[in-house]
């Protein structure tokens, strides 16, 4: 059992998403440490891109004052083995497949294993491609994170058969961002995973409150939450730290309820 999966063991996983550098990397390292300590039981770090053609407009401007601020994926790399010293939580990392392309696939990938990462969510990869990059992840023991969306539909099963560490259901379609209501079925897309996988299933994109998140984690084995958390990041900046932390143990408390 990999990592990542140890994470859903103790009932319903609750991951958060921080884009690393927002608005700096010491205030990154205080977040996922406030997020770790909180009850964060897996924690996505997105390395920031030019062209993030999945996000809303909240975790675009995540991007561009990463990127402003000057941080680059080796600065990135030499963060996350800092901060592996402090927290064993478990940690992927979500970016495009440009970014990996440019660092050069084979270096990208044997990095994230020599820094401590345990996976990778490239959500511009398709299900068709992702034989680019899973034989590398194979190699260095990173688990290649699947997403299926709501327009998968036949291709569910065909992409849960092969799913490693967990898979990644998209709530709705369009881009990351808090949405008031999520009206996709979302228990008729665990059902098929469930007879096709035993790997986890939690649910992103949209998640924004307690409720929400308790509703998802219900139909599933867990929720992510990025959009909330970043717009914590914009508002205090610098001192974003604690509100992330209790922000974090509000969404972990709800789930434990369940």
């Amino acid at each position: 059992m990999s990592r990542i999966q140890e994470a859903f063991r103790n009932g319903k996983a609750f991951i958060p998403f921080i884009t690393c550098g927002d608005p700096d990397l010491e205030t990154t390292k205080k977040v996922v440490k406030a997020a770790a300590e909180a009850g964060a039981d897996l924690i996505e770090l997105g390395i920031p891109f030019s062209d993030p053609t999945a996000e809303g407009p909240v975790i675009q401007g995540a991007n561009i004052r990463a990127l402003a601020g000057g941080v680059t994926t080796d600065k990135i790399f030499d963060f996350v083995k800092e901060i592996r010293y402090d927290i064993e939580t478990p940690m992927v990392f979500m970016t495009y497949a440009n970014v990996v392309f440019s660092y050069g696939a084979e270096r990208f990938i044997s990095t994230c294993r020599d820094v401590g990462m345990d996976g990778l969510i490239l959500p511009d990869l398709p299900y068709e491609e992702k034989e680019e990059f899973a034989p590398l992840c194979r190699k260095y023991g990173l688990d290649l994170i699947s997403l299926i969306a709501p327009t998968s539909e036949n291709r569910i099963a065909m992409i849960a058969k092969e799913a490693e560490g967990f898979l990644y259901i998209v709530s709705g379609l369009g881009v990351t961002g808090t949405r008031t209501e999520i009206t996709t079925d979302i228990g008729s897309i665990v059902k098929v995973v469930r007879e096709n996988t035993a790997v986890p299933c939690a649910v992103g994109f949209g998640i924004s409150t307690p409720e929400q998140a308790a509703k998802m984690a219900s139909l599933s084995d867990g929720a992510i939450v990025g959009s909330a958390i970043i717009r914590l990041l914009e508002r205090y900046g610098t001192e974003a730290a604690p509100y992330v932390g209790q922000y974090v143990k509000s969404m972990k408390d709800a789930l434990r309820a369940l």
